[in-house]
Parts: C-alpha cells; sequence; structure tokens
C-alpha cells in the first residue's frame, strides 16, 4: 500500500527519518509538498525564490516523484490520501505553533488514516531536554550543557529499495519557479564541505566580522531542511578540526538555533509575546503615527548611522544579513527608536530567506531585553563603536552604501566627521544616540516600577 511523505521543512533525500519510516510502512512512496497560503502570505520574494530552488533540486534527488498541490494541507492531504488509496501518511514532527495546530487539523481530517510523525528538524527534538527537576530552560548556558550531555543519534540511512509512487498530477507553484538563486540539497552539502575546509577551524575569530566572508551561510538550508543538523554535527565530530575552539563555537551556534526551538515548544504564545511579564507594560512608540518616518527611515537603510544602513541595504539586496549587523539594526529598532520588537520581527520574516520564527522572534526578544537569558534592557548596542570594532576599515559599510564609497577606512562609521563625508547622499542622522539610550532607559525604568506597583 502507498505511504505519503509529506514534506515541509525537511526539503532532502539523505538523513531524513520519515522517509524512512514511510519506506517501512511498505509499498511504494509519494512524496508531496503543500504550498500552503497561509504561509506563503508571509514570505516575500526573495524565501519564495530560495523555495523554489530547494524544490526545484528535490524534485531531482526524488526522480521527479514529487507531486505539489496548492490549498489548505487539512483539505489537500486526505484528498490525496484519497486519491491514491494511501494507507499512511509521514511527517518530521513540527515543532512551531502554527506547525502543531495544522497538523492537528490534517491528522483530525484525516479520520483513520494515521498521521506517523518521526523525527524533527532538530538534532534534538524540542521539549526533550529537560531540568534535573523535569522543567524547561530559559537560559542558554545550561540548555546547552545539557543539550550536549543529551546527544543526538547519528544520521538516517537511505532506505534500500525505495520504489516512489508514479502517475499522480502535480500542481505548478503558485509563485513560480524561475529563478537563478541556489538552494537545495546538493547545494546545501556543496556549501557545507567547503565551510568544513576552508572556515571551520578559524569560526571562532572571524565570526562576527561582516567585513569577512567567513560564516557558514547554512542557515536558509536548515530552514529549508536541505540538510540536517545532524548531519552536520556528525561531519563536525569527524573532521581534524572537529574539537578546534572554532569548530565548538559553531556546534554553540547551531545549540542556539535548537535553543530557541525548545523555548518555542514550551512557551508557544512567545512567538509573538515578550516572555518577561514584567515588561510587556513597556511604552513603545506609534509606528502608525510619530514614528512612521523612522521606521520607514530604518526599513530603507537611511537612518544616518552607516552600520545600520548597511545592514538593512544587505536584508533588502540578498534576503540575509550577518548575525552581528542583526543584533545592531535591531537593537537601533528597539533602543533609539523605541519600536516593539514584533515589527521588526515581522519585517524580517518577510524579508529574510532564512527567517524562522523561533530563531528569529526570540533572537529579537534576546536584544530587545524581553526574552530569554539575562539580557539586560539596558544593553544597548551603539552603532558607531560596533561599527568600528566589527568592521574595523569601514569595508562592509562601503560594500552596501555607496554614497560612502569615498570615505576611507573607520571614518566611514562617523561621515560627519568628514568635511565632504556627506557629499553624496548620505542622510544625516535621525535621531541622537546618546539621548535615545537615556530616554530607552527611563522607558526600562517606569514599566518596571509600574508592574512592582501593581
Amino acid at each position: 500500500m502507498t505511504a505519503l511523505l509529506w514534506l515541509r521543512r525537511d526539503l532532502r533525500l539523505h538523513d531524513l527519518p520519515a522517509l524512512l519510516a514511510a519506506h517501512e510502512a511498505g509499498g511504494e512512496v509519494l512524496p508531496v509538498f503543500v504550498a500552503d497560503p497561509a504561509l506563503l502570505a508571509s514570505a516575500g520574494t526573495v524565501r519564495l525564490a530560495h523555495l523554489a530552488a530547494a524544490l526545484t533540486e528535490l524534485d531531482e534527488s526524488y526522480d521527479g516523484a514529487v507531486v505539489v498541490r496548492v490549498g489548505r494541507p487539512e483539505e489537500e492531504i486526505p484528498r490525496l490520501v484519497r486519491e491514491v488509496g494511501a494507507g499512511s501518511v509521514h511527517v518530521s514532527r513540527e515543532t512551531t505553533p502554527y506547525g502543531r495546530e495544522r497538523d492537528e487539523r490534517t491528522d483530525r481530517a484525516l479520520g483513520e488514516v494515521p498521521l506517523v510523525a518521526t523525527g524533527t528538524p532538530y538534532a534534538v527534538g524540542p521539549g526533550l531536554v529537560r531540568k534535573a527537576d523535569g522543567g524547561s530552560f530559559q537560559v542558554f548556558t545550561p540548555f546547552s550543557r545539557a543539550w550536549r550531555e543529551h546527544g543526538w543519534p547519528r544520521p538516517a540511512p537511505l532506505p534500500d529499495g525505495l520504489r516512489w509512487h508514479r502517475g499522480v498530477e502535480s500542481s505548478p507553484l503558485p509563485w513560480g519557479a524561475g529563478s537563478d538563486v541556489s538552494c537545495g540539497e546538493t547545494s546545501a552539502h556543496a556549501r557545507w564541505e567547503e565551510f568544513l575546509e576552508e572556515d571551520l577551524e578559524g569560526y571562532g575569530d572571524g565570526r562576527d566580522r561582516p567585513d569577512l566572508d567567513v560564516t557558514s551561510q547554512m542557515s536558509v538550508h536548515l530552514k529549508y531542511g536541505t540538510i540536517h543538523p545532524r548531519t552536520m554535527l556528525a561531519d563536525i565530530a569527524a573532521h581534524p578540526a572537529g574539537r578546534t575552539d572554532g569548530a565548538q563555537r559553531f556546534v554553540t551556534e547551531l545549540c542556539w538555533r535548537e535553543f530557541y526551538a525548545d523555548v518555542l515548544w514550551h512557551r508557544p504564545e512567545s512567538a509573538w509575546s515578550d516572555l518577561r511579564e514584567d515588561l510587556r507594560g513597556m511604552a513603545y512608540a506609534d509606528v502608525d503615527g510619530e514614528a512612521a518616518d523612522h521606521v520607514r527611515a530604518w526599513q530603507e537603510g537611511r537612518t544616518g548611522f552607516p552600520f545600520v544602513d548597511a545592514g538593512m541595504r544587505q536584508l533588502l539586496a540578498e534576503g540575509w544579513m550577518h548575525n552581528r549587523v542583526r543584533m545592531v539594526v535591531a537593537s537601533f529598532l528597539v533602543k533609539d527608536l523605541h519600536v516593539w520588537w514584533g515589527h521588526g520581527a515581522r519585517y524580517f520574516l518577510e524579508h529574510l530567506r532564512d527567517g524562522d520564527i523561533a530563531s528569529n522572534n526570540h533572537g529579537w526578544q534576546w536584544v530587545a531585553g524581553t526574552g530569554t537569558d539575562p539580557a539586560p534592557y539596558f544593553r544597548v548596542f551603539n552603532p558607531v563603536t560596533q561599527g568600528e570594532r566589527f568592521d574595523p576599515d569601514g569595508a562592509y559599510v562601503r560594500r552596501y552604501v555607496p554614497e560612502l564609497a569615498h570615505v576611507q577606512g573607520r571614518a566611514a562609521h562617523q561621515p560627519w566627521t568628514v568635511p565632504d563625508g556627506l557629499a553624496h547622499g548620505y542622510p544625516e542622522r535621525i535621531v541622537d544616540h546618546a539621548a535615545e539610550r537615556v530616554e530607552a532607559l527611563r522607558r526600562y525604568e517606569e514599566a518596571k516600577g509600574s508592574r512592582s506597583g501593581r
């Protein structure tokens, strides 16, 4: 009997436990991807282009067997089950709030046909790492220790004698498939092998430098599951540089992704709500009123702070931004412009090719000081000193802000100090950072006082 393999955040052939389970269910396997309008509505053109590329590569690796359907999964999956007489539907266990609710709806709609969840998009499934008392973690360092102690399985093998179900009509992608971007399992492994050989050992030293091309660029592949973190961890363990500081720093970065997924699993409301209840009364600017022009300047990279503007322009041009710069631009929106982090998180999810709700939204809360870890609200990133420290020669700024191409060296971070620094159309600063830092701290103290006085 045919088994359906419903693919979501696992667009690959290798190291896929759900595929192994579908194969072991007996008979043929029909792989299907459902283009869900609820998810597509929040995806920008860059993310859709990468999704299309990943699906194109997937279909090639599945020998042309992938079926695409467009619509609500709780309607399309049962319809396809009836169409081919499938005896079971197999998935990787979903862990996001929307994914869990969607799967529950689909499970109910399937009736007696089981929805079988095997594996997750993570090395250790969210909810499995626990404190000694059985509770969940909200601080990274102890989670990281427990995560490493828990460990993870070896990569799943490719099934022997795999047979695909053929002859089922497939729909075209509703947003089109034309794109020159590279995203898929073959692309993921090629990039990963390049990083292992060239940049893994030195990752700890260079990872905070956006002017250097030393980060892995694997986030988009983890987003779509074109490679599994379990595969990456196994490769690191087997690599000659696997025990270096750089390699272990990279493992820690993978752990951050798993930590945020775990937090979201236990606290699904934290996707769009502050984890720290004592700061939920913080006063923020009205983005539909007086702050609208400032928010627009931030979105378009016209704040007058070069490090911030370079990051936002990189986001619009490439659908990606260096992690250090993500923290700085997020701090600027929340602490300098006093805008609630959720507005920035939505903008990032729309434009990032690697937009992941757990990592993105909890990363924003971390910067805002309203989420996990003892990240104090009074830590305010200075956009000038951050630029001078992590882009010391100004190369990153000049790469994305052509109006400052004539400003040499670190002066690119303070072009207003150069006689002709603003001569080519670069804008004046929209706020006084020092004054806005004071205002951010005032709002923080006001929120804390209001809470304690209840």
